[in-house]
């Protein structure tokens, strides 16, 4: 009779094994913390398979982020004499950043994952309205008799422009408030790009706001603080890219993004703990 080696039989189980694992009441079996790392948001109670189904999105959200965002921060900063607006990467704008992000938006959305779809979507959508500011056939910057590589024309015009379009930059800094806010039910990386763009979307809109009303030295150092803030921004982005990618992959090793969903109860949990459930 052969003899068998249980040890040698034994598996560690892998992330992907914890995505097969048994479900109950709909839910895949995987530990809160994990399911965080995986896809940037807390567990949720959603029915059926999809999340064993279709790959996970949230790496590809990320990784166009990310493309956009490096090279912008860098543009605003006028590094090796950028043009401090990144008009020479407007395509990316448009085919990496917006396009990426809304499909892993949609694919956040297919799978049940509400809070990462949503921040996806309205990102993707910055990007493609950033990206069309600055190609000349939607007339953004001509309709004020402007060129994006000249903006020392009518002072009334460039006054105009650059309120309008700091109101944007406002919109923005309120929705980083409210995703800051959410994100604390997320992970500790996820929370500080949140918490860094706030006061990057602040200071952008800032310095837009000094260029209308022409003061110049104020706006630049302004706007130099912003693109601070956005490429600190990207470099947490790049850590939760590799964390991610990695995980896909099943690694040797995880890289941690600081688990805060397991620190920090939801409301739903509260009142099955209220009740005794």
């Amino acid at each position: 009779m052969p003899i068998v080696d249980v040890e040698s039989q034994r598996k560690t189980p892998s992330q992907d094994d914890l995505l097969k694992r048994a479900r109950t009441d709909g839910n895949v079996n995987v530990p809160a913390d994990i399911f965080e790392q995986m896809f940037l948001a807390p567990k949720t109670e959603v029915k059926g398979e999809l999340r064993q189904t279709f790959a996970n999105p949230t790496a590809i959200s990320i990784g166009g982020f990310l493309l956009c965002t490096t090279p912008l921060s860098m543009s605003l900063l006028g590094w090796q004499g950028a043009d401090r607006l990144g008009i020479a990467t407007v395509g990316s704008y448009f085919w990496i950043g917006g396009l990426l992000l809304i499909l892993g938006s949609i694919g956040e959305w297919i799978i049940g994952n509400t809070f990462p779809s949503t921040v996806f979507a309205t990102f993707g959508g910055f990007f493609l309205t950033f990206g069309a500011t600055l190609v000349p056939s939607y007339n953004a910057y001509g309709a004020y008799g402007l060129d994006p590589s000249n903006v020392a024309a009518d002072i009334t015009s460039v006054r105009m422009f650059h309120s309008t379009f700091a109101f944007f930059l406002v919109a923005m800094t309120l929705l980083a408030t409210v995703y800051c806010i959410a994100s604390v039910r997320t992970n500790i990386a996820f929370f500080l790009i949140f918490l860094s763009l706030i006061p990057c979307f602040a200071t952008l809109a800032a310095s837009y706001f000094a260029y209308g009303h022409g003061h110049t030295v104020a706006a630049a150092l302004l706007q130099n603080v912003g693109a601070g803030l956005l490429l600190a921004v990207s470099f947490i982005g790049w850590y939760i890219f590799a964390a991610l990618v990695l995980l896909s992959v099943d690694f040797p090793f995880m890289l941690p993004l600081g688990d805060l969903s397991t620190r920090f109860k939801g409301y739903a949990e509260k009142q099955k703990l209220r009740k005794g459930e």
